[in-house]
């Protein structure tokens, strides 16, 4: 079993008391750092004063974000859409003699 630790993480001005297990830590801080870096663009690049706006916007980026990584990589891992984009290479090809 992993051990847990105490961290505070600060998200948006704002401090969150975790317990977590150790291997998380690293992964959870570079999280918050990105959070509060998009933040903190957005804010400037917006205008935004709300923070739940930001943080709303900020957490719909990156999970268009993490769709998007997603649908790449089940493209790029189904046999039949490579099997098919193959087929239609060669029939191009075959169809140009």
């Amino acid at each position: 079993m992993s051990e847990k630790i105490k961290i505070k993480l600060t998200v948006a001005d704002r401090v969150y008391p975790l317990t977590i297990s150790a291997e998380q830590e690293a992964s959870l801080r570079v999280s918050a750092k990105k959070i509060d870096e998009m933040t903190k663009q957005l804010e400037q690049n917006y205008a935004v004063r709300d923070k739940q706006d930001v943080l709303a916007m900020c957490a719909l980026q990156y999970a268009a974000q993490l769709e998007n990584q997603l649908e790449k990589n089940t493209t790029e891992d189904d046999p039949s859409i490579k099997t098919n984009e193959l087929i239609e290479l060669i029939d191009l090809h075959l169809s140009n003699y």
